[in-house]
C-alpha cells in the first residue's frame, strides 16, 4: 500500500517509520520545491505530483498551510484525508473558532479583526489584556501580540495592519482577539478517527511550553472529569468535520475546566512520546485511519514524557544509558529554535519518570531543556 504525505518534514519521517511494518511505503511531496521525495533519505523520485497522487492508496498531511491548488487536486481523487476543509481548519484561526462554536465546544470569548475599529471593539467588549494572533501564517508561538494597556493600540495596531495588508482579495489576511484567560495548565488530547466513524484516543498530556513552543510532555495520571472532558471535545469535534485521521486539541484547564486553545488537523508534537508509551502510537494510528484499517490500541504502557530538542547539533548519546530512554532525530539543519529532534521516556510509575527526568539532567542542562529539572523534581516528590 502507498501513502502519499503532503509535506516533507518530521513527522512524514515518523509515518514512514511506522508505516514500513504495516506494509505501507511513504512518498512525502514537499511543497517548496514542488517535488516527490523519499520521507527518511529526502531522495527525489521521478514523479510528478499528479503521478503520484494516481500511485498512492491514500494522502494525508504533516501541516496545515498547504498551497490551495494542492489542496484541490488532492481532494479531487477521492483519496484525501481528513479533508481540504479539515487542513483549512488547522491553518486559519478564524475558521478553527467557527468550528468551535457550531460544535458547542467552549474556547475563549474572542473578536475577529480586519480594522482598526474591531480592536477598539475588543477592548471595550472582552476587556484587558488581550492576545492577539494572526489568523493565518502563525505557529510556535509567532504571529502574536499581547495587548495590555490601551495606550499600546496605536503601536500594535501598525504591527497588525501591516500583517493585514500583506493579503490579498483571494486569500485575505485578518487577525483574532481573544480574552487572556488565566489557567492552570496547558494540556492536550490526540485520537484517530476511521472512516465508519471508530474512534481511539489517547491519555491526556500535560505540555509545558517556552517561549511559544513546545518543550516538554507528560503523560502520566489525569483526573479522569479532565480526560472525558477532552474526549467529549475530540468526539463533537471530530463528528463534525466526519474526520479521518488523527486529530490534536490543545486545551487551557482553567480550574479543572478545559477550553479549547487551538486544533492541529494532523500528528502533533504533544503525542510523539505514544512511540514508545503506548500500544500503537499515533502515526501507526493516523496511518491506519486514512488507509481504512482497523485502529490500534491506545492503551498506556507506563507514563511518559517526551523532550523536544530545539537547536542543538546533537542529542548527546549519554541519554541513552538512562533505561527507558529512546531519543529520534530528524536530520536537519540546525538552527536557534528549530526542532531537530525528540527525546522519550519511558517509567513504571511518576516517581520513576521524576527520577529517570532527574537524571538526564546530567546530560541536559537547563537553558537548552528547560523544565526536565523541576518536573523531574516535582514527579519524584
Amino acid at each position: 500500500m502507498d501513502v502519499l504525505v503532503l509535506g516533507a518534514g518530521q513527522l512524514a519521517r515518523m509515518m514512514s517509520l511506522a508505516g514500513a511494518p504495516l506494509g505501507i511505503n511513504i512518498k512525502a511531496y514537499d511543497v517548496g520545491t514542488k517535488s516527490v521525495v523519499h520521507p527518511l533519505t529526502q531522495e527525489k523520485f521521478d514523479l510528478s505530483l499528479s503521478k503520484a497522487i494516481e500511485l498512492s492508496s491514500a494522502i494525508t498531511a504533516e501541516f496545515e498551510h498547504i498551497p490551495d491548488d494542492v489542496l484541490t487536486e488532492c481532494c479531487a481523487s477521492g483519496k484525501f484525508f481528513p479533508g481540504k476543509d479539515a487542513i483549512k481548519v488547522g491553518g486559519d484561526r478564524s475558521i478553527e473558532k467557527a468550528l468551535l462554536d457550531a460544535a458547542h465546544v467552549p474556547c475563549a470569548p474572542y473578536q475577529l479583526i480586519t480594522e482598526k475599529a474591531h480592536l477598539e471593539l475588543a477592548v471595550a467588549n472582552l476587556g484587558l489584556p488581550l492576545v492577539i494572533k494572526t489568523c493565518q501564517a502563525g505557529y510556535d508561538g509567532k504571529g502574536q501580540w499581547r495587548l495590555k494597556t490601551a495606550s499600546d493600540i496605536d503601536v500594535i495596531w501598525q504591527e497588525m495592519a501591516a500583517f493585514i495588508a500583506t493579503g490579498t482579495e483571494a486569500f485575505p489576511h485578518t487577525i483574532i482577539a481573544e480574552k487572556m484567560i488565566p489557567f492552570n495548565r496547558e494540556v492536550s488530547v490526540i485520537g484517530a478517527r476511521s472512516k465508519n466513524g471508530e474512534t481511539a484516543i489517547y491519555p491526556v498530556t500535560e505540555n509545558e511550553h517556552t517561549n511559544g513552543v513546545l518543550t516538554l510532555s507528560i503523560a502520566s495520571e489525569i483526573d479522569k472529569n479532565i480526560q472525558q472532558q477532552a474526549m467529549d471535545a475530540f468526539n463533537k469535534l471530530a463528528t463534525e468535520m466526519d474526520y479521518v485521521g488523527v486529530l490534536a486539541i490543545e486545551f487551557f484547564d482553567v480550574d479543572g475546566q478545559l477550553m479549547v486553545n487551538e486544533l492541529a488537523p494532523r500528528v502533533h508534537n504533544s503525542g510523539h512520546w505514544t512511540q514508545q508509551g503506548c500500544v500503537c502510537s499515533q502515526f501507526e494510528n493516523h496511518l491506519r485511519a486514512v488507509c481504512d484499517l482497523p485502529l490500534g490500541s491506545t492503551k498506556p504502557l507506563g507514563v511518559s514524557a517526551m523532550i523536544n530538542v530545539l537547536g542543538q547539533e546533537a542529542i548527546p548519546s549519554e541519554v541513552l544509558s538512562v533505561p527507558g530512554v529512546l531519543s529520534h532525530w530528524y536530520g536537519k539543519t540546525a538552527r536557534a529554535g528549530r526542532k531537530m529532534g525528540h527525546i522519550n521516556v519511558l517509567a513504571r510509575s511518576n516517581t520513576e519518570l521524576g527520577e529517570k527526568l532527574t537524571q538526564l539532567t546530567q546530560f541536559l542542562n537547563d537553558n537548552d531543556y528547560p523544565g526536565v529539572g523541576s518536573r523531574g523534581q516535582l514527579l519524584s516528590q
